[in-house]
């Protein structure tokens, strides 16, 4: 039987496991890339594992999310980020450079490899046929040590696309349209590989559009064969040395098939406040809009920006409507302004921001209250925005740039035909990509040969193994699809505090109950529960570290998003699945006791654990993990793990394959 594009990487870079579906598998990493709000905590759990040097064959730290460094630990943590590159052997992109995925793109990302990345969307690569997984920080620093990858094999889709967008369809759409039909929980144990005739239209800039995005359906990864479209593009960013053509074979099987015809997809949005509540834009046109953004990692490229520039060139943007340029990278912004359609944009009253995630995490940018915000960005959660109370909707740069300039929701369409001289911008790639590198600091060029820490700069805080006895309140009951941004926000506020966790747990749930964390404080453990898909959207590790550190000692869902699922492993908290009708009778406040040995039910291999709630009722709880999870789990963590299994070896961490 021939193989998928998804399983000829992992049988090239197999290490422990076999490719079916719900094993476990290890994987060796090749390149793996951090940001600064997740950056700091790999870093300084790098160092607690006694490492030396970097192992894989590369390695970035990004400052794309605290660029404008409002306060002395947010400069401080870039310092520090910048000193651990060059003390352990990693490229540099300094703050401003652009975002990770972007400027990891334009430099890094290669068909055939690995990455595995501190950030949820470090699938963008995917565009480009590189198996690229977001993880958790302490996942990334055993990695970068030299330790494989572990995670549940997924099932790999087929979606085919058919036939060729239309002029004001974009790529934007094709993910819009997989969120109508799959919604945020669609993707969870998947990944999608974008197969059939509809592939070779698209070029690699639009196939990273969607495999970007593809991250909000939940998936582990989304991936494209490398072809002509892909040596094309490496070749405009002067890396054609590292292209090979990667397809899947004729009789490669799919555990399932979703068929696009490109040709009948129509200009969509997202409406507030989750990605999948996916409309045609005709279905909301008219609702007035006060802020339009066009950029981030999902559409800040070159060639996402030049067609908002073509489509305002000669206009101006509505009086009442803010309309701001949020590149991914500086080099986007250079190239246009050497092209002169940075001036025209700012003649016809349009911004432009530094390069920088800032927006889109609620630094910078942040709406005005009862108000409409436009945003080519992928993730429009409740209050992400930077405001409790928002309503961003997520669109193609077509379709913001139709409303900043009619000051309303309209279908670029029906904006053409109304002003009667707009043609649609198509998309247009530059012959070269030759934007500076001045920012990008390569190892051999490293500025410092020591970490440098500021007062800001905690230690990572351990757990202990696991006990015997689990005991505690039901703290919290929280609702389906409660995210990392629920869990641990990351507004400009809360942000400078990733390196400093008793800090930053004082923070733990706030959106959800802002006396969480005061009465997790005063307690002596317990418990959260929630609905469906917790803990989706970033990878940041801090929303299972602070909830640990508070000393909560499990959680109770009925489903959990992967990176959140295994981040919990990381820190020692023990993830139990609960049916529908256990969750409606929990209450807020229960005393909860898992009545069995805990620490040894966990080692012996025991899935089903029962539960007693208030001596009153009992109900039966189920833990699906791996055997190297259930060690994880038992040790406290993946760090004390990872040291002890060092110790035990007599030589240094992370020899986790």
């Amino acid at each position: 039987m021939g193989q998928t594009v998804t399983e000829k990487i992992l049988s090239d870079h197999l290490v422990e496991g076999e490719l079916t579906p719900g094993e476990e598998i290890g994987i060796e990493i090749d390149q793996t890339l951090m940001q600064d709000t997740t950056g700091t905590m790999v870093w300084l759990q790098f160092e607690a594992l006694d490492l030396d040097e970097v192992q894989t064959e590369l390695a970035a730290q990004y400052c794309d999310h605290q660029t404008y460094q409002f306060d002395f630990k947010n400069t401080d943590d870039h310092r520090f980020l910048r000193s651990a590159a060059g003390t352990y052997g990693a490229h540099f992109s300094r703050p401003g450079n652009g975002i990770c995925h972007n400027v990891h793109r334009e430099n890094f990302a290669a068909p055939g490899k690995t990455l595995l990345g501190s950030d949820s969307h470090t699938p963008t690569p995917g565009g480009l046929g590189q198996l690229a997984i977001g993880a958790g920080g302490l996942d990334i620093s055993v990695a970068m040590g030299g330790g494989a990858y572990y995670v549940e094999m997924p099932e790999i889709v087929s979606v085919r696309l058919e036939g060729e967008l239309d002029e004001w369809t974009t790529a934007k759409d094709v993910i819009l349209e997989m969120l109508r039909r799959l919604s945020v929980k669609g993707g969870v144990g998947k990944i999608f590989e974008y197969t059939g005739p509809g592939v070779e239209t698209l070029t690699a800039p639009e196939r990273m559009t969607i495999t970007n995005m593809g991250t909000e359906l939940g998936a582990t990864s989304s991936i494209f064969p490398s072809d002509e479209q892909t040596k094309d593009y490496l070749e405009r960013v002067d890396r054609g040395d590292v292209y090979t053509e990667l397809k899947a074979d004729d009789d490669a099987e799919y555990a399932d098939e979703i068929v696009i015809d490109l040709s009948e997809l129509e200009p969509l949005i997202a409406c507030p406040s989750m990605p999948d509540k996916v409309v045609p834009v005709r279905e909301v046109a008219g609702e007035r809009v006060e802020q339009v953004m066009v950029g981030s990692c999902t559409n800040g490229g070159y060639e996402d920006i030049l067609p908002a520039a073509k489509m305002v060139e000669g206009r101006e943007v509505a009086k009442h409507t803010e309309m701001i340029v949020a590149p991914g990278s500086k080099q986007a912004s250079e190239m246009l302004a050497r092209q002169g359609w940075v001036a025209e944009m700012m003649a016809a009253g349009v911004n432009f921001s530094e390069a920088t995630c800032g927006a889109c995490i609620g630094i910078g940018h942040v709406p005005a209250s009862d108000s409409v915000s436009l945003r080519t960005f992928n993730r429009n959660f409740e209050g992400r925005s930077g405001i409790e109370d928002d309503n961003v909707y997520l669109c193609s740069p077509e379709v913001a740039a139709a409303a900043a300039i009619a000051g309303k929701i309209i279908d670029p369409r029906d904006l053409a035909d109304e002003v009667g001289d707009l043609d649609a911008p198509g998309i247009e790639l530059p012959e070269k990509y030759d934007g500076s590198k001045a920012d990008l600091i390569s190892p051999e060029n490293a500025i410092d040969d020591s970490l440098i820490k500021g007062p800001n700069i905690g230690d990572v805080p351990l757990k202990g193994a696991l006990e015997s006895e689990l005991s505690g309140e039901a703290f919290l009951k929280m609702t389906d699809n409660i995210t990392t941004d629920h869990i641990i926000p990351a507004t400009a506020d809360i942000l400078m505090y990733r390196s400093n966790i008793e800090k930053l747990s004082d923070f733990t749930l706030s959106r959800v109950d802002d006396t969480f964390a005061q009465r997790a404080k005063d307690s002596d453990g317990g418990f959260l529960v929630a609905g469906e898909n917790y803990g989706q959207g970033s990878s940041r590790e801090h929303a299972a570290l602070c909830p640990m550190y508070l000393g909560i000692q499990g959680v109770f869902a009925q489903s959990f998003a992967r990176i959140h699922k295994a981040n919990l492993f990381n820190f020692g908290l023990i993830p139990l699945t609960i049916d529908e009708e256990t969750y409606e009778k929990f209450e807020q406040g229960d005393d909860i006791e898992i009545v069995d040995d805990v620490g040894e039910a966990v080692r012996n291999g025991q899935e089903a654990f029962t539960v007693r709630v208030n001596d009153d009722w009992e109900f039966t709880a189920e833990l699906d993990a791996s055997e190297r999870e259930r060690e994880i789990l038992a040790a406290g963590g993946k760090l004390s793990w990872t040291k002890n299994q060092a110790e035990s070896a007599g030589g240094a961490a992370p020899a986790d394959d």
